[in-house]
């Protein structure tokens, strides 16, 4: 996993890690029980507080993206977690209500509109 922050982009460092974590974890890039880098590594990685390391992951943690075992590290949950299978179901929410505005605005119907989410969703792997 390889985290890029940024400095000018006007989000806080450890919403860019939380976002970029989240991210690889959605996109199976970390798979469940995958151990997240040390808090001092990285840290030490990326050239930032350990603080702002241990707000992101604490966070995380808050959301059910992973898990803090005390002494042994920082590891992603499974997918099927309750708390992460509703944020997912959230954010869909979020992105199709997005769509039907954008759908609405060009006049798009709304047959047309679920023929473009089926294509799209056949797309993607399962």
């Amino acid at each position: 996993m390889k985290l890029i922050i940024s400095s000018v982009s006007g989000e806080p460092i450890y919403e860019q890690i939380k976002n970029q974590i989240r991210a690889s974890v959605l996109n199976g890039e970390l798979q469940a029980g995958e151990a997240l880098p040390s808090l001092r590594k990285l840290a030490k990685e990326l050239r930032i507080s350990v603080l702002t390391v241990t707000r992101a992951y604490n966070e995380l943690a808050d959301e059910g993206v992973v898990q803090n075992i005390q002494g042994k590290g920082t590891f992603v949950m499974d997918k099927g977690n309750e708390l992460m299978r509703n944020q997912l179901e959230s954010q869909a929410r979020e992105s199709l209500a997005e769509a039907v505005r954008a759908a609405k605005a060009a006049d798009i119907p709304l047959a047309d509109l679920e023929t473009m989410l089926t294509e799209e969703y056949q797309k993607l792997p399962s």
